[in-house]
């Protein structure tokens, strides 16, 4: 993992973000939909996150397909599920399939930061084979496993990770759960929504 921005004395790297998923709007009364444009810089933020580059670049690689996306349509692509059902009805499904990926490495990171608050003294790389093990693993081929393994060998000490976070941990705790609501919040609306017909190819 890595975090680079440089955060001042009392400040998080939260704070620091483009774009939180706490301000992705979700439209409740319209089915939970979620905006496209502030999703992915959202995702974009997250990504600076992350020193591994398997996770890195998968993000990075599935938001460049939904952008493409975006781009051609952008009427019909203001919300995420609006453009899956619209690309959907051209017979094609790249961008549909790079938020299928998309939404896993999420859930993955969700899962890995979350179990990893509540076991105060686990080693991040434990969580996150934890994580690994119920999101993603599933989907990889026998020649991705043994990368997405190495990368997860890669994280940092527990003790230098939330640290980097920023200097008043009781901040860094506060915001990280809040942070990882919204999130999880938006990866279920997601998984959800994937399941449904309309979401398939």
């Amino acid at each position: 993992m890595s975090t680079q921005t440089v955060i001042p004395p009392g400040g998080t790297w939260f704070e620091g973000l483009r774009k939180s998923f706490v301000d992705v709007p979700v439209d409740s009364k319209h089915d939970n939909a979620i905006s496209t444009t502030e999703f992915l810089e959202a995702v974009e933020s997250l990504a600076t996150l992350w020193a591994f580059t398997p996770v890195k670049s998968d993000m990075i690689g599935n938001v460049k397909k939904l952008r493409e996306r975006q781009l051609v349509a952008p009427m019909q692509s203001e919300t995420l599920q609006s453009l899956v059902i619209n690309e959907l009805k051209t017979k094609k499904h790249t961008a549909t399939e790079g938020l299928v990926w998309l939404v896993r490495g999420l859930e993955f990171t969700a899962k890995g930061l979350q179990q990893n608050m509540a076991q105060s003294t686990e080693e991040l790389s434990v969580s996150f084979r934890a994580a690994y093990g119920t999101t993603l693993k599933p989907h990889h081929s026998f020649m991705v496993k043994p990368i997405f393994s190495a990368a997860m060998s890669a994280t940092p000490y527990r003790k230098d990770f939330y640290v980097k976070l920023g200097d008043n941990q009781q901040k860094v705790e506060s915001e990280l759960r809040t942070w990882l609501e919204a999130l999880g919040k938006q990866v279920v609306i997601l998984k959800k929504f994937q399941e449904s017909k309309e979401a398939k190819w």
